[in-house]
């Protein structure tokens, strides 16, 4: 009942704050923000906004696999941070975009432009419903068990209130109310931390000190090339994940396409950047302080790296505080990435699909709409759960935001213009499916597993599909 009360009395602060940055909304509010967001309170939401509850709960456990060498590819972000804001933000404020896709529209057409708003869709769409069903399935587990609710029931309620703080403000909203998420998000974080310090009974300096001597602590892998956790492979991996799940993602770049000026927005791009990196330090710790507890206690290590957290936050063992807290943790972490989706894809449809921004009844009918498609996917990915859902995460946008990487690359580094524009849907289904046989291929034959690389293979595959279907400019 306390963790029931916790939620509410936070949706109670979420509806409170969008009924305050509602005011007067219309369309470009929705989707634009009218342009007078402030970037450091946009740089800060955006911390949360990345940082889903998918990193809530796998990142500490992917210590058990891998150690901390998750880190490698966050230092990648930073770079991809950067390229982010010094190629593709002068490019987006240039031309006074309302959706990042206009500009493939601009440069190589209208196939190429419905192309990349597809697979954004498609992409978002899935990711989002992974990210989100994590939270969903914990709750569930945790919580509403207990009330004997049916999961499709907790499903459809969660999404409903996404939609019920979101339908008015849109991105306006979401501003600020990122900030809110990210607040809770890391309160929860760092109480949980000093909470599992306690139970070890080590002092902070102890703590650090016992992180650094584990075995679960190594962060780089410059010795074994074959390794999916290899140093080159997971840093430049990072930059092109920043590249392609931000610079190329509607989502992403809608709130930073609201601040005032281009500056403002490399400002917050940059910042929140390089938050990135001790943010990610700080689950990878939590990971390796759990195994610690877990040893002490001579309690077993779960299968799944995922259940790690839950395994002690979710059950008591850490006090009912603790509890609270994870539940607090994991809902502002998941909403603050789910309620930006589900905008940035009525954005997408209303704009781009349709083409018509200016449509407010169709903008709220696609609203709802996206909302019950959202619903539906999280119900079959319950069906098809994996062991890393983080991991799982990042290979699927390998295959789908290949094609989009492939797109933007081609319009920014050529100048060559699409002389069969029929043929760029069929390159950007043909890249992803080509790069699926290539790793049954490698992984058969030569026993590599592709990893987070795979990514630039799609991007590079649509690349030269595009280059023979053009002609100089």
């Amino acid at each position: 009942m306390t963790i029931l009360l916790t939620i509410a009395a936070y949706f109670g602060l979420l509806l409170l704050l969008s009924r305050l940055t509602a005011h007067r909304g219309g369309n470009d509010a929705f989707y634009r923000g009218n342009r007078q967001s402030p970037w450091y309170m946009v740089a800060f939401g955006m911390v949360g906004a990345s940082i889903s509850g998918v990193t809530f709960v796998s990142v500490p456990g992917m210590v058990l696999q891998s150690g901390m060498t998750y880190m490698q590819t966050c230092l990648g972000f930073i770079l991809g941070y950067v390229a982010v804001a010094f190629i593709l933000l002068p490019v987006y404020y240039r031309w006074d975009m309302t959706t990042i896709y206009t500009f493939l529209q601009r440069r190589l057409g209208h196939h190429a432009y419905q192309t990349g708003a597809w697979f954004f869709l498609l992409s978002k769409m899935t990711g989002a419903a992974v990210r989100f069903y994590v939270v969903c399935i914990i709750l569930q587990r945790f919580v509403f068990d207990d009330f004997g609710l049916p999961f499709p029931l907790t499903v459809v309620a969660l999404t409903a209130l996404i939609w019920l703080y979101t339908r008015r403000g849109g991105i306006r909203t979401l501003v600020w109310t990122d900030t809110l998420q990210t607040v809770c998000m890391f309160a929860a974080l760092l109480l949980i931390i000093y909470n599992v310090i306690g139970e070890l009974g080590l002092s902070v300096p102890e703590a650090v000190k016992a992180i650094a001597a584990d075995s679960h602590s190594r962060m780089f892998v410059m010795d074994d090339w074959v390794s999916r956790q290899n140093f080159w492979k997971q840093f430049l991996s990072g930059i092109f994940i920043v590249i392609v799940m931000t610079g190329l993602d509607q989502d992403m770049m809608q709130k930073n396409l609201t601040c005032k000026t281009l500056r403002d927005a490399q400002k917050d791009m940059c910042s929140y950047g390089v938050a990135f990196v001790p943010a990610n330090l700080l689950f990878l710790s939590l990971g390796v302080l759990l195994v610690l507890l877990a040893q002490k206690e001579g309690q077993p290590l779960p299968q799944k790296g995922d259940e790690l957290l839950p395994m002690f936050a979710a059950t008591g063992r850490l006090g009912q505080a603790v509890v609270v807290l994870f539940s607090l943790g994991i809902v502002a972490a998941c909403f603050s990435s789910a309620d930006s989706a589900l905008t940035a894809m009525t954005t997408t449809y209303c704009v781009d699909i349709q083409g018509k921004p200016g449509d407010e009844s169709l903008r709220k009918r696609v609203h709802v709409a996206m909302a019950a498609v959202f619903m539906v996917i999280i119900l079959l990915v319950e069906a098809v759960n994996s062991s890393s859902v983080i991991d799982a995460i990042y290979i699927l946008c390998s295959y789908t935001y290949g094609p989009l990487l492939g797109l933007f690359a081609f319009a920014l580094l050529t100048r060559r213009g699409i002389c069969r524009h029929r043929f760029v849907p069929v390159i950007a289904v043909a890249s992803p499916l080509l790069c699926y046989l290539l790793n049954l291929v490698f992984s058969h034959f030569l026993h590599y597993q592709f990893g987070y690389e795979l990514l630039m293979l799609n991007g590079l595959l649509t690349f030269l599909g595009l280059w023979m279907v053009s002609e100089r400019k």
